[in-house]
């Protein structure tokens, strides 16, 4: 459960946001998506070598 604490002359959205950034930090939208349906093992293998290679590549580009 997450707990944000709002502190004093803090405004409500202020600490909205900073609930927000707790919850995705979490992952728990991105857990509940992938538990939506099934994934064979050998797709989810190949779908994170292509996020892998993308992300390789984005880091060369950047550092080049």
């Amino acid at each position: 459960m997450i707990i944000v604490k709002v502190n004093e002359n803090e405004s409500i959205e202020r600490a909205l946001k900073r609930f927000k950034q707790k919850f995705d930090r979490t992952g728990v939208l991105k857990e509940v998506r992938t538990r939506n349906y099934f994934e064979k093992p050998s797709v989810s293998r190949r779908t994170e070598k292509i996020k892998a290679a993308y992300r390789q590549k984005m880091y060369a580009s950047e550092n080049f």
